[in-house]
């Protein structure tokens, strides 16, 4: 156990001291002009549970077994639309694909700084788990 300890520290030193390339990031052209945060971050106009609603288990993922969370980041500009989506973590099955249909259909409320609606990078998960 303290053998199994000492090397999950090991390496989390080291993954820490990895020098990870600018060029690896996740960002699209003009990515800086979205904010990560916002004084009032978008949410769904239909709300979070009506979003969810509209993921549909992909066939190929529910005869493969395939479980797990899609996490997605959603780039919406001030009109509260989707102008992309990015996959950070995916699933396979078709999940991640389900994922970025519903999001890039969807309608948001934009996120606000100062009164003024601003772009906004919003990270949303979602969890795929057959009953």
């Amino acid at each position: 156990m303290k053998i199994r300890n000492l090397f999950l520290f090991l390496l989390i030193l080291l993954v820490m001291k990895i020098d990870i390339p600018a060029s690896a990031n996740l960002l699209m052209p003009g990515d800086e002009d979205y904010l990560p945060i916002a004084e009032v971050m978008p949410e769904p106009v239909d709300g979070l549970a009506n979003l969810m609603k509209k993921i549909q288990y992909p066939e190929f993922a529910k005869k493969t077994g395939q479980e797990g969370r899609v996490i997605a980041m959603a780039y919406i500009n001030e009109n509260g639309d989707v102008d992309d989506v990015k996959i950070i973590k995916g699933v396979g099955g078709g999940c991640s694909e389900e994922v970025e249909r519903v999001l890039k259909s969807s309608k948001f409320k934009p996120g606000m700084k100062g009164g003024q609606p601003v772009k906004v990078k919003l990270t949303m998960s979602f969890v795929f788990k057959l009953n």
